[in-house]
């Protein structure tokens, strides 16, 4: 394992040299795209997209360090594309930024027929594109599987403060969630404020990612929530006064605790992966999650502790979706659909809940479907370690806009790792 070294003395930066800081890079490529207008899908009938689809090679471009992610799409989405007439490729990316840089260049430079046809995707990388006009809009109304969803749902709608604008298709929900191991912790804290004295009365047992790692983001922003009094205290859309204004008890906070952390928090784990092995390995009580249906497979196979369970928060913590969106480069747009279309069918759906294929949460509103379809889903097998959904979800609450992601992953970089 490869850990950031801690060095500096703290600072303290205000929100303009943090801006400056992040938007050297994804950002000024999408400021370089030639037109920022979305572009729209043809209006066709679903038979006429089926049709064109046939024949046709689909590059779904993914993060490809998620070992059941990568076995659900080559072991059961793409064989079920196949019989679909389309040819599904699987392209593991370290991160889903690259996919969307790779967009933006070939927009730049006039493609029509570029190298990423899908992408999963969601929050800033998101908006980042949309801004630059990296993705096909105007589609996904057309999906016949999205019937199935709930119009209503803002998860569905709203992605990281972006609207989603029929410029991506859901591919499944998930929930941030805190893991710990009963046995070491038999009496749990219940807020997240309780989670960072727990660590603090139990010095070495706890860390967490050091952000841009996605799981350490969204830490940090939980973390700002509880610092600020709570998620309704901090605005949704980014400013520069709010960020100035609640980040200081923020860092202070963090700061108080580095020194109760794993290895004292001289270094941070660089992934989630990295923080899961060392809840495996026993070295930490307590490890966190996007993707918290997985965990029952991790326990089922010997590499959590068989006393892994899900803190619950009295808060609640953040939830999102994740989607599945098309370049406006991509010449494969309908093939691109039908797998887009197939992904939310109740079928694939329903495998990739399975808690042994890869354990999500449906992005389907069960109350739509069929009374065969609804029993099976009722049918999954109940976790000893994973509450349902409703209730791990229960008082959960919405992302804060993309915007607020850079700032507070930089001033983090910044005012705690640059301080020990």
């Amino acid at each position: 394992m490869f850990f950031r070294s801690l060095t500096s003395r703290p600072k303290r930066f205000s929100v303009s040299t943090i801006v400056i800081a992040t938007s050297a890079g994804l950002l000024l490529t999408a400021c370089s795209a030639p037109d920022s207008a979305a572009p729209r899908a043809e209006a066709l009938p679903w038979n006429e997209i089926e049709e064109q689809a046939q024949g046709q090679t689909v590059s779904l471009w993914m993060y490809g360090g998620d070992e059941q992610g990568n076995a659900y799409v080559d072991d059961v989405l793409t064989p079920a594309a196949a019989e679909e007439g389309v040819t599904l490729r699987r392209v593991p990316v370290e991160d889903t930024a690259d996919a969307v840089n790779r967009i933006l260049s070939e927009r730049q430079a006039g493609v029509t027929d570029g190298e990423v046809d899908l992408v999963w995707v969601n929050g800033a990388n998101f908006g980042t594109g949309k801004q630059a006009g990296a993705w096909l809009c105007g589609w996904t109304q057309n999906l016949p599987n999205m019937e199935l969803t709930d119009p209503e749902d803002p998860l569905l709608l709203d992605d990281f403060g972006t609207p989603v604008d029929q410029c991506e298709s859901p591919w499944h929900k998930a929930q941030f969630t805190l893991v710990y191991n009963a046995a070491a912790i038999p009496n749990p804290p219940t807020t997240f404020e309780g989670v960072l004295e727990w660590a603090q009365a139990n010095p070495g047992r706890f860390t967490y990612p050091a952000p841009p790692d996605f799981t350490g983001s969204v830490f940090v922003r939980e973390a700002l929530a509880s610092a600020s009094g709570g998620v309704d205290e901090i605005p949704a859309q980014f400013d520069s006064q709010s960020y100035d204004r609640l980040t200081p008890a923020l860092f202070d906070r963090l700061n108080a605790l580095a020194p109760s952390l794993w290895r004292e928090g001289t270094t941070y784990p660089q992934s989630s992966s990295e923080l899961d092995a060392l809840y495996a390995g026993g070295q930490v009580d307590m490890t966190m999650t996007y993707g918290p249906a997985t965990l029952t497979q991790l326990v089922a196979d010997g590499t959590y502790p068989p006393e892994t369970r899900v803190l619950a928060l009295d808060e609640g913590t953040v939830g999102n979706a994740s989607f599945l969106a098309i370049p406006s480069t991509s010449g494969k747009s309908a093939a691109a659909q039908v797998v887009a279309n197939l992904a939310l069918s109740p079928e694939q759906q329903l495998a990739k809940s399975e808690p042994d294929v890869w354990g999500q949460f449906t992005a389907l509103d069960i109350s739509r479907l069929t009374p065969e379809a609804r029993a099976q889903f009722e049918a999954l097998p109940v976790s000893p370690v994973v509450p349902p959904y409703e209730e791990i979800s229960a008082n959960a609450h919405t992302e804060l806009s993309a915007d607020w992601v850079s700032p507070l992953d930089e001033g983090w970089r910044r005012s705690v790792l640059a301080g020990q």
